[in-house]
């Protein structure tokens, strides 16, 4: 037996806040209570600290290529930042397959994770091909450890509302999960077309491409299609507009099983920043793109009041130099997305519990337990409970920081939060019982992470 015990803290869970020690064993938590120290157990001293569950990052591209370009840090790299900030577990979305297969991108996924992620990860099915082998296929992955599966209503792999309603009928007669990319395309299609046309070709052209109520239109044709298909189970990703949060608030009212994610960018950076110059303004070229003040601020309310569900980072690292490369004379062959896994909870809690946006346990909820729970990785992550894997976060919430490149594990070029101070950083984190990092320096051993398979009942998944 392997005892360690975190001692003098104070845990913080979805449910509640206490002064309590906590004690592991083998890797789980075995109890969590006062006093549980002793001579016989490894000590690590919390005083002054909370200690939190792991964080839980459900939309990660660790590994994704796309146009003949691949993300520039891999599963190594990208799981050491995120452990870093203190996210534990990662379900990474793969690209879409070339051969239109449901089984090939997983396969590639965790082949490409095992020995370099030293996070905990799982693994979300794509699905970019119907055919009538889909029903089948979908339902092997659910029962197979993979729940959920990605579907866009745009780019190349995009579903039509046919292909759609066959996906979310099929995955929710397996109680699973259809997570969405919801813009419209041929809107998109047309805007770029005319924009091309009139050589607006800089990064202020990016938003006008793919404006807010692509996001919002839809999303409410997602919802309907559900709805068709005998409310299945749906899941925005990085919601990022008030308008599309009305049409989710609408269905939650309606008692529909409709989830929504947002990111830590959608709530703290503004659509300005496409007006900077090129060489800076290339950092914020996302899908969808970044949006207004008020957007942002209707988020943090979808946050406080429940509507939304989760904070992810959607953290696909192309880097600076490669942005330049292929988007400093033409916005649209800019490779889209931004790193982000290792600045997720600390800006969440500066932002956040510190500028009484949200509350503690509020905070706990959407960065570890809600993502635990709708994707099936819950009880052994997101809580601090006897059973559970011991994935703690002993958090300072002293500590400051001023992001930067050269203040970040991660090896990327660039940081679209540069410049902003946080007020409170990990400490301590732990995955199953192991230290992996320790004041923002990963000090694990490579290849540590485990693949993690997932079950699911995503019609009773909500809080």
């Amino acid at each position: 037996m392997n005892a360690l015990v975190i001692s003098g803290g104070t845990v913080v869970t979805a449910t509640q806040t206490i002064r309590s020690d906590v004690r592991v064993e083998d890797g789980r938590i075995t109890h969590v209570g006062p006093d549980l120290s002793t001579d016989k157990a490894t000590q690590i001293d919390a005083a002054g600290c909370f200690v939190l569950p792991g964080g839980v990052d459900v939309h990660t591209h660790f590994d994704l290529t796309v146009n003949g370009l691949k993300v520039s840090d891999g599963f190594r790299d990208g799981t050491m930042a995120a452990l870093c900030g203190g996210t534990t577990t990662i379900v990474e979305h793969p690209g879409f397959p070339e051969d239109g297969s449901l089984f090939t991108p997983l396969a590639d996924a965790r082949t490409n994770a095992l020995h370099n992620a030293v996070t905990d990860y799982g693994v979300h099915g794509v699905v970019s091909q119907v055919n009538g082998n889909t029903p089948e296929d979908l339902a092997t992955l659910a029962h197979g450890g993979v729940p959920s599966v990605k579907v866009y209503t745009t780019y190349d792999g995009r579903l039509n509302d046919d292909q759609l309603t066959t996906v979310l009928s099929s995955m929710g007669r397996e109680n699973g999960l259809v997570t969405v990319h919801a813009e419209n395309h041929a809107a998109i299609a047309e805007l770029t077309k005319s924009l091309r046309a009139r050589k607006e070709l800089s990064p202020r052209s990016h938003p006008a491409s793919r404006p807010g109520w692509c996001e919002a239109e839809a999303i409410q044709g997602l919802i309907t299609l559900a709805k068709a298909a005998g409310n299945a189970p749906l899941y925005i990703v990085h919601l990022s507009t008030r308008a599309g949060l009305e049409h989710i608030r609408k269905a939650r009212s309606e008692g529909l099983p409709v989830y929504a994610e947002t990111c830590p960018q959608y709530l703290l950076l503004t659509d300005e920043r496409y007006e900077r110059p090129t060489n800076e303004a290339l950092q914020y070229v996302m899908a969808p793109p970044l949006r207004t003040g008020e957007d942002c601020e209707a988020l943090w309310e979808g946050l406080a009041d429940g509507t939304i569900d989760t904070v992810a980072t959607d953290h696909c690292c192309f880097s600076l130099q490669q942005k330049l490369d292929r988007g400093s004379r033409d916005i649209f062959a800019c490779p889209g997305g931004i790193p982000g896994a290792e600045t997720r909870l600390p800006l969440l809690w500066s932002e956040g519990v510190q500028k009484n946006r949200l509350t503690m346990n509020r905070f706990v909820e959407l960065v570890s337990t809600a993502p635990a729970r709708i994707m099936g990785l819950s009880p052994l992550k997101g809580d601090i409970a006897p059973g559970a894997d011991a994935d703690l976060v002993i958090f300072d919430p002293h500590a400051t920081r001023i992001l930067s490149p050269e203040t970040l594990a991660h090896p990327a070029d660039y940081t679209p939060f540069a410049g902003m101070e946080v007020s409170g950083w990990p400490r301590t984190v732990l995955l199953r019982g192991m230290v992996g990092a320790q004041d923002g320096t990963f000090v694990g051993q490579p290849g540590m992470g485990h693949y993690v398979p997932r079950t699911l009942n995503a019609r009773n998944s909500q809080g």
